[in-house]
């Protein structure tokens, strides 16, 4: 899909993957609707775009909607859809399932039933209007795990399936979706402030130090790229491929190899 003259609307837009994915779109023509709970900071993104911002809780059905046709009044049909915000709490004190139910609400709210609520308000109409692309954010915590973080891994693996059956149903409507499962990625939801200069693209972190943090103009740059070449899944840091398929081929030692690097990065001895 050439995104230029294309009217894209992206959640989570005023920060991290999403600000910089505003920026490309913008730079390769589009017209952008910044949208984000951050509203006075997606009324900052915008106006360094010349796009239009939008104070948006993407867990609330009845406010998508009204954001969408908000973009589709003042910009025009919406060709790309970007469902990039997203949440992640950590587990509680006693492990997988001890994190409150609140958190558990919101991971599946904001991770997974916004997509929900964005495809069931854009397919018709891109399905009417001949096509268009939805782009799901999800993570490679969808396709592997992220070690602490059960709440955020569940919604996750639910965002892919969910992006999966988009593709299978609504590729012959017309309407291409993309789906992106990054690691860890220099934002505010990993402790790192937005505007650091990472060198080369990339830095150690933490558990992460091998395949490293990448800065969120490279993951949006990613994305553009999968847009415009309209392939379905998006993997900015190659490796977890190799990590997924060797998931699939020996589950049971996958999970052995997990709980290996659960107890290094936590510092326990074998």
């Amino acid at each position: 899909m050439d995104v230029k003259n294309r009217v894209a609307l992206v959640t989570g837009g005023a920060h991290g993957i999403g600000r910089a994915l505003c920026r490309a779109l913008h730079i390769e023509g589009a017209q952008v609707a910044v949208a984000d709970l951050d509203s006075e900071q997606a009324k900052k993104v915008a106006g360094e775009i010349g796009g239009l911002a939008i104070g948006l809780d993407v867990s609330r059905e009845a406010d998508l909607v009204a954001a969408i046709e908000k973009v589709e009044r003042e910009l025009g049909p919406i060709d790309i859809f970007v469902s990039n915000a997203g949440v992640a709490f950590g587990d509680g004190p006693g492990g997988a399932a001890s994190a409150p139910d609140r958190n558990w609400k919101a991971c599946l709210e904001v991770n997974l039933m916004a997509h929900v609520y964005a495809a069931r308000a854009m397919v018709p109409r891109m399905k009417q209007r001949g096509g268009g692309c939805l782009v799901n954010v999800a993570s490679a915590a969808g396709l592997l795990c992220q070690v602490g973080e059960a709440a955020y891994t569940a919604s996750k693996h639910a965002a892919v399936g969910f992006a999966e059956s988009l593709a299978i149903t609504h590729k012959d409507d017309g309407i291409h979706v993309c789906l992106v499962c990054p690691q860890a990625v220099a934002t505010r939801m990993i402790g790192v402030d937005e505007d650091t200069e990472l060198e080369d693209g990339s830095t150690g972190f933490g558990g992460n130090d091998v395949d490293g943090i990448l800065s969120s103009e490279y993951v949006a740059d990613c994305i553009l790229a999968g847009i415009q070449q309209e392939r379905f899944l998006i993997l900015p840091h190659p490796q977890v491929s190799t990590y997924f398929q060797r998931k699939a081929m020996d589950h049971d030692r996958w999970i052995s190899g997990m709980r290996r690097f659960r107890r290094k990065i936590g510092g326990e001895t074998e």
